[in-house]
C-alpha cells in the first residue's frame, strides 16, 4: 500500500518510530508527492487519557487521492505493572494496529506488535514479578497480539533460560574477540567483516589485537573481574592462516582462560577456512564449542549465494573436528535463502539432524542494506521465496529439530526478516550455550576485544545497559587501537571500580 503523505499529532521521535513500526509491519509505503499512490494522507491521532494507567484514543483519518475522507478510532489502556510511557507507545502500536487489521482485513501478523530484537526480556520482566507462565502467554496475545504459537514459544525459551540467570554475579563477565576477515562475502551478508587481507596487514591486525587484549586482560585483573565465557567470532576467524589463527588462540588463552572458564567457542564456520592445524589448536587451547554453519545443505543454493563448499564438506568438517576433540557442535540453518523452498529445507534439516550437532539455530533471512543480495533485488529483480513459502519453511524446520529432540533455548528477532520470523537457537538439553544465553537477555557484561567489537557493561548498581563500540572499518581500528581501548576502560572502570571500594 501506497500513501502519499503521514501526519502524526505530537509527532515526538518515539511516536513517530511506533507507528513507522506498524507500517513497516503491514508493508505502508509513504511515496511523497510523486509518483503512484492508494491514497493521499493517513493522519493519526493520538489522544492520552492522562489518567494511572494511561489509556489512548487513536483517531487514524484516511483520505482518499479525490479527498473524500474516512476515520477510525480505537482505544486500548495500559496495566498498572508498566511505566506509564511505555504504556501510551504499546498503546498506540495497539490501536494503529488494529486500523489496518479491521479497515484493510489483514491477517494477523505472528509476532502481532513485538518489534524489539529481544522479547524474551518481557516474559523474563513478567517472571520475575511472580507471574506463572500461563499467565505469561495470555498476556502476550491480549497485550501484544501475539499468536498463541509464538507466545508460548517466547516463554518456553524464557522458563528454559531461567536455571542458567539464576545465580548471576555481576563481577562474572563474558569475552567477545572479533575476528573481523572472511574468505568470500556471502550474498547475504551485512557484517562489518573484510574479505583476508594480505600477509603484512593480517600482522598489523595480530600486533593491534594482542595490544586490546593485554588491555583489557588487566582491567579484569585490576577490577577483580571473573571470566565465565570467551566467545571467539567474526567475521570468520578460522579465515586466518593456521600460523596467525594459532597465535590468535594462543593470546585469547594466556588473557583469560582460567578455571571458571565454563565456555570457549569458536566461529569456525565453513569448510573452506577449516585445517587439520586448526583443528590441533583449538585442541591444545582448551576450546569447548566449535560453530560449523552450513546455512543449508543443498548445493546449488551454496553457490548461489557464495559459499564455496558443498554440502559433503561440511560432513567431513564436522566428523573431523569430532574425531580429534571432545567438543559441543553448533550449526546454523537460514530459512529464506533466494530460490529455496520448504522441501529444500525439510531436506537440509534431514542431513543436518542427522549429523546429530548439540545446538542447531534456526535463521531467518534478514535483508540488511548493506548486503549484495538486497541490491540484486534491487538491480537484477533476484526474488526470494514468498513471507507464506518462508513460514512453510520455519515449520519444517521446526518440526525437524523438535523431533529430533531439540528444544529452543534462545531467541531473538531483527528487522527486514523473512516471513516476519525469529531466530530460534535449538539444543539437546545439557548443551545450551551459556554464551548465547547472556548475551541475548543482556543479563552479563560482555567485554569486547578486536575489530568491530561491542562492549556491553551491566550496571552493578543501576542494572542499565551501558556501551562502547570498536569501530568496524578495519583502518581506524588500527589507527585508533588506544582511543577505544580507553573508552572500554573507562566504561569498565565507571561502573567496577567505583562499586569496589
Amino acid at each position: 500500500m501506497k500513501i502519499r503523505s503521514l501526519t502524526i499529532n505530537h509527532p515526538s521521535e518515539v511516536i513517530v518510530k511506533v507507528v513507522h513500526e506498524v507500517l513497516n509491519l503491514f508493508k505502508v509505503e509513504i511515496v511523497g508527492t510523486v509518483g503512484e499512490a492508494d491514497y493521499a494522507q493517513l493522519s493519526v491521532v493520538n489522544r492520552p487519557s492522562g489518567s494511572e494507567p494511561p489509556s489512548v484514543m487513536t483517531e487514524v483519518w484516511l483520505y482518499a487521492l479525490d479527498g473524500r475522507c474516512e476515520c477510525l478510532s480505537f482505544s486500548s489502556g495500559g496495566r498498572t505493572d508498566e511505566l506509564p510511557r511505555a504504556a501510551v507507545h504499546r498503546t498506540i502500536k495497539r490501536n494503529l494496529y488494529e486500523f489496518f487489521r479491521v479497515r484493510f482485513a489483514l491477517p494477523p501478523a505472528p509476532w502481532g506488535i513485538l518489534h524489539g530484537v529481544r522479547p524474551t526480556k518481557i516474559v523474563h520482566r513478567w517472571l520475575r514479578g511472580g507471574m506463572t507462565p500461563d499467565a505469561a502467554v495470555q498476556r502476550l496475545q491480549e497485550d501484544y497480539f501475539c499468536s498463541a504459537e509464538k507466545a508460548r514459544l517466547m516463554t518456553e525459551v524464557a522458563v528454559r533460560q531461567l536455571p542458567f540467570l539464576a545465580h548471576e554475579d555481576a563481577r562474572t563477565v563474558g569475552i567477545y574477540v572479533g575476528i573481523p576477515f572472511c574468505l568470500s562475502r556471502c550474498l547475504y551478508c551485512s557484517f562489518p567483516s573484510h574479505l583476508l587481507p594480505g600477509e603484512n596487514t593480517l600482522r598489523a591486525f595480530m600486533d593491534v589485537l594482542a595490544r586490546d587484549l593485554a588491555a583489557a586482560a588487566e582491567d579484569v585483573r585490576t577490577l577483580g573481574l571473573t571470566v565465565g565465557c570467551i566467545y571467539i567470532g567474526g567475521g570468520t576467524p578460522t579465515s586466518l592462516p593456521d600460523v596467525f589463527f594459532a597465535e590468535m588462540l594462543k593470546m585469547v588463552y594466556n588473557a583469560f582462560y582460567r578455571s571458571s572458564v565454563r565456555e570457549f567457542t569458536v566461529e569456525a564456520g565453513r569448510p573452506d577456512s577449516m585445517s587439520a592445524a586448526k583443528i590441533t589448536a583449538m585442541k591444545a587451547y582448551r576450546v569447548t564449542r566449535v560453530s560449523v554453519n552450513p546455512q543449508s545443505m543443498q548445493e546449488r543454493t551454496l553457490e548461489r549465494i557464495g559459499r564455496h563448499h558443498t554440502p559433503s564438506d561440511i560432513v567431513r568438517m564436522l566428523q573431523d573436528i569430532r574425531a580429534s576433540m571432545d567438543v559441543h557442535i553448533n550449526m546454523d540453518v537460514i530459512l529464506g535463502l533466494p530460490g529455496e523452498t520448504a522441501e529444500d529445507v525439510r531436506a537440509t534439516m534431514a542431513a543436518v539432524t542427522a549429523l546429530r550437532p548439540d545446538d542447531i539455530t534456526l535463521h531467518a533471512l534478514a535483508l540488511k542494506r548493506g548486503s549484495r543480495l538486497r541490491l540484486m533485488m534491487e538491480t537484477e529483480h533476484v526474488a526470494l521465496p514468498s513471507d507464506a513459502e518462508t513460514m512453510r519453511m520455519s515449520a519444517a524446520a521446526t518440526a525437524a529439530v523438535r523431533a529430533a529432540g531439540y528444544h529452543p533455548y534462545y531467541l531473538y528477532r531483527q528487522g527486514y526478516m523473512s516471513g516476519d520470523l525469529e531466530n530460534v537457537g535449538y539444543a539437546r538439553p545439557g548443551a545450551e550455550s551459556i554464551y548465547n544465553i547472556r548475551i541475548m537477555e543482556e543479563r552479563q557484561t560482555i567485554i569486547g576485544i578486536g575489530g568491530a567489537a561491542a562492549t556491553k557493561v551491566i550496571g552493578v548498581r543501576s542494572g542499565r545497559l551501558h556501551s562502547a563500540f570498536h569501530a568496524k572499518d578495519l583502518v581506524t581500528y588500527l589507527r585508533d587501537i588506544d582511543v577505544y581501548i580507553e573508552k572500554r576502560r573507562a566504561l569498565l572502570r565507571a561502573e567496577y571500580e567505583e562499586e569496589q571500594h
